[in-house]
């Protein structure tokens, strides 16, 4: 199963996303990709399996990829302060992969999200999906 983890500005989430894999989830090729080079190597460090940055390696591991997990602002065009462009944002809804996103009031409010729950505790929930 190749999982793509989508994450940008400093990288924690997706990190977090990443350790979360690792220790629930065995037999997965992590493919980290940041916005930037920060996130990045922040997701590298979390354990992914391979790195990539910007807008191409995104497009290209949407293709192929089983699931695509990050927080939300990766399907909106120019959110992340504009890191997220219209050709990623694209690319990753038009993929066939399975999409887990995690809320982020910063990008878009979700209707019906728990305010009380942590950002770990929708790590973990949205890693239990896959």
């Amino acid at each position: 199963m190749k999982i793509v983890v989508i994450d940008g500005q400093g990288g924690n989430i997706g990190r977090r996303i990443v350790e979360e894999i690792k220790a629930k989830k065995t037999g997965c090729e992590i493919l980290a990709i940041g916005t930037n080079s920060t996130a990045t190597a922040l997701m590298m460090k979390g354990g992914a399996d391979v790195g990539a940055t910007g807008e191409n390696p995104v497009v290209l591991a949407s293709r192929d990829a089983d699931v695509i997990i990050g927080p939300i602002g990766i399907i909106l065009a120019d959110s992340m302060y504009g890191e997220i462009t219209p050709r990623m944002a694209e690319a990753i809804g038009a993929s066939r992969a399975r999409k887990i996103l995690i809320p982020i009031n910063k990008c878009v409010v979700v209707a019906g999200v728990d305010e009380t729950m942590s950002i770990s505790d929708y790590i973990k929930i949205a890693v239990d999906k896959i």
